[in-house]
């Protein structure tokens, strides 16, 4: 009986270990709930953050402004040569403005890294969990993602393309539900000429 115990015990620690060990190597774990899950046997590719951006750019009433986010590390997992899931990470504090330049390029950067935007020193990372990957064709993938900004949150679904190791995706999203509020109708009225709104796009490139 001792043995039999024995036996089942330590083929329940093999395989609890084995799971484990099979995505430990980007930090998910298979079919945990919120985490990106993938077959132990998928192919993981690194994002390669040097070749590849995110650009941003937002609107305002009588303009708009735009500039780049550093990818900081990032990870995408194929199956039969398809993609199936990854996760991205972003590294709030490198966002910058590409269309002002001197002081006004300087006061909007760090406008935007304080907590009346991103507040980057409390929320350095902002995530995209790639959760489901369905292959449309043409090198084309509807996914379903979750993606976390100052702590909070979202689903949503866009579009991808990847081709010859290079992925692009173009998201827009809506910054009041992440409590990014200076400037916003949806928290603030009669702001006139100072609103901005609350619609924002992404556009992702990513080398992998």
């Amino acid at each position: 009986m001792k043995k039999i115990i024995f036996k089942i015990t330590f083929l329940v620690t093999f395989l609890t270990f084995s799971t484990s060990l099979a995505c430990g190597t980007c930090g998910c774990r298979a079919n945990k709930k919120n985490t990106h899950s993938h077959n132990e046997k998928s192919l993981k590719k690194d994002v390669v953050s040097k070749q590849s951006k995110v650009t941003w750019r937002a609107s305002k009433v009588g303009g708009e402004h735009e500039g780049n986010i550093v990818i900081k590390t990032g990870h995408l997992h194929f199956e039969d040569e398809k993609l199936v899931s990854g996760q991205i990470e972003i590294d709030m504090g490198s966002i910058t403005c590409t269309d002002l330049s001197g002081s006004y390029k300087n006061n909007l950067e760090d406008h935007l890294n304080s907590s009346d935007f991103f507040d980057t020193k409390k929320f350095p990372i902002s995530s995209i969990e790639l959760m489901k990957c369905k292959y449309m064709g043409n090198n084309e993938y509807k996914i379903n993602a979750e993606i976390t900004i100052k702590g909070i949150t979202k689903d949503i679904d866009f579009t991808a393309e990847l081709k010859d190791g290079l992925a692009t995706a173009k998201l827009t999203l809506d910054r009041s539900e992440f409590n990014v509020r200076y400037g916003s109708g949806t928290f603030f009225s009669n702001l006139g000429d100072n609103l901005i709104y609350d619609d924002f796009d992404l556009n992702i490139t990513m080398s992998y």
